[in-house]
């Protein structure tokens, strides 16, 4: 709904555990031009996200929006993404008073991403697994998912891995969303609260 709203107007899911359910649920939106097409996953039980990407490498050409299928976002959030100048790869950021285990930490200098990752030491934000490719960016991180998984080594890994050593060589910036409200669905703990966002989302529809 809000990827329609923002100007979305085709959208790739790439499926795996599940894959009926979440196509049933493609089939009942009620969209008036984006476009929804789903893509199977068949390794889904033995690789993570990366493999998603890799699954989905043909879609990374021209201006590519990525986003984890368990981010639920306001509209003003794909706005201001959308909008943002930068560099090939943007990340979208939040800030917050203290960061867990669970957090996909970030560490920033002005705008731009200088690394990414859940352990690492240094940081001052997190990710909310929404990112936004230029063509050239595009290209560069399929170049760069191509890469990685020429290694069986890699099938476990996360995609943000790959932007961590992208940003080392520069290029990769951030855009911040603090204000604006976001969620995860990653426990059964947070279907309560999600659903209680959503439904103020569509009571200002």
């Amino acid at each position: 709904m809000h990827l329609e709203a923002a100007g979305v107007e085709e959208t790739l899911v790439v499926t795996g555990f599940g894959a009926q359910l979440v196509e049933q649920e493609i089939a009942r939106l009620s969209l008036a031009t984006m476009r929804v097409t789903t893509i199977y996953n068949p390794f889904f039980g033995v690789a993570d996200n990366l493999a998603s990407c890799w699954i989905a490498r043909a879609a990374f050409e021209g201006d590519v929006l990525l986003l984890n299928g368990d981010t639920l976002f306001e509209l003003r959030i794909a706005e201001r993404l959308i909008a943002a100048p930068g560099a090939g790869i943007v990340v979208t950021i939040d800030r917050k008073g203290g960061y867990d285990a669970d957090d996909m930490k970030v560490e920033t200098r002005a705008d731009a991403l200088v690394a990414i990752g859940k352990t690492i030491h240094t940081y001052d934000a997190e990710s909310i697994g929404f990112l936004r490719f230029s063509p050239e960016g595009s290209a560069r991180f399929r170049d760069a998912i191509e890469t990685a998984l020429r290694d069986p080594d890699n099938l476990r890994r996360w995609y943000l891995s790959i932007i961590d050593e992208l940003a080392r060589e520069g290029g990769v910036s951030v855009c911040s969303i603090e204000g604006l409200q976001w969620g995860e669905m990653d426990f059964p703990a947070d279907l309560t609260a999600n659903e209680t966002m959503v439904q103020g989302w569509l009571a200002r529809a």
